[in-house]
């Protein structure tokens, strides 16, 4: 009997597996696992090693963002899984340089931007690019043409959301008192910093953090997301609005400018110009706001974890006999 090919993904996080509502990286390594679990391979996801883990030798060996594992896992294919900028300085200081030059690694970025923006100082033995994917909760969801006068923000972090929110209050609010703004992915204490109070008089409503589920049910029934684009290495966020239909109006910075096109966003290229970018997507008519719906839907199918899953297979070499990845 043929011996099924081993894969330990790791992931140096807290987090529990078993509960709902996840983080980004958390889902994404999860979903992965299920992946190669289906594709009936020899998988195991953790976050904590055991004796197991440090003592089987391991075909593949997946990390997030974290190099010293390599040093700790015997492991024939050693693949490192950048989400994130990987600097100098950090990477001196959490200790991962020397793992990296000690060990041949398959780096993988999520985007071009991503790629671009590592040092080439990093000694990888090789650099693929791999995109995010979705979480099944955003696969074939049910889709509502009849949207509300709704738009979203769910970038957890608050760059340029206080000119967002002035922008809604002086100029949005006062030229159409039926839209209104929710506020997600936002932690409050960091909201807080911004200093804005009685929000609700201006349609602004802050949600934080919420589970899939609630959040995909305000996706449905809005008309737009406000995704600004600052130090996004792939912006699963926009991925995710697309699979639910909604537009998102952009200044296409740094990897969100890989998503983004005519057919699925509205490009600004200043804070002047929101204002109007909002009122043009309320304005669609039915049949061009079905067009656009449509397009979003349509381009995030690319990102399935089946269609990625299949780059992760063929790039591994999992779907054929042993070869050298790394040559």
């Amino acid at each position: 009997m043929k011996k099924k090919l081993s894969i330990l993904i790791y992931i140096n996080s807290n987090v529990n597996f078993l509960k709902k509502n996840l983080g980004g990286i958390e889902t994404l390594n999860l979903e992965l696992y299920k992946f190669f679990y289906l594709q009936k391979f020899e998988v195991c996801l953790t976050n904590k090693l055991n004796f197991f883990h440090l003592t089987k030798k391991w075909d593949y060996l997946i990390s997030s963002n974290d190099a010293k594992i390599f040093n700790n896992i015997d492991s024939r294919y050693k693949i490192l899984w950048l989400h994130n900028k990987l600097q100098i300085e950090k990477a001196f200081r959490k200790k991962q340089i020397l793992p990296i030059i000690k060990n041949k690694i398959l780096a993988v970025f999520n985007s071009s931007y991503l790629l671009k923006n590592t040092s080439s100082l990093f000694f990888f033995k090789k650099k693929i690019i791999i995109p995010n994917f979705l979480s099944r909760e955003f696969i074939d969801v049910k889709i509502n043409y009849i949207r509300k006068p709704y738009f979203v923000w769910s970038v957890q972090r608050t760059n340029g959301l206080s000119s967002v929110i002035n922008i809604w209050i002086n100029q949005i609010h006062k030229n159409n008192k039926s839209l209104k703004l929710f506020i997600f992915g936002v932690n409050l204490s960091e909201f807080k910093k911004l200093r804005f109070k009685d929000l609700k008089k201006y349609n602004i409503f802050f949600i934080g953090r919420v589970s899939k589920s609630r959040l995909i049910n305000y996706y449905k029934k809005s008309m737009g997301m406000i995704c600004l684009g600052f130090d996004e290495t792939f912006c699963l966020n926009a991925i995710e609005a697309f699979a639910c239909g909604l537009p998102i109006i952009t200044f296409g910075y740094t990897a969100l400018s890989e998503l983004i096109n005519t057919r699925n966003s509205i490009k600004i290229n200043n804070f002047d110009e929101l204002s109007n970018s909002i009122n043009f997507i309320y304005d669609f008519n039915k049949t061009r706001r079905k067009k656009f719906i449509n397009s979003c839907v349509k381009f995030s199918q690319k990102f399935t974890i089946n269609r990625v899953g299949n780059i992760w297979l063929k790039t591994l070499k999992l779907n054929s006999k042993y070869k050298d990845i790394l040559e």
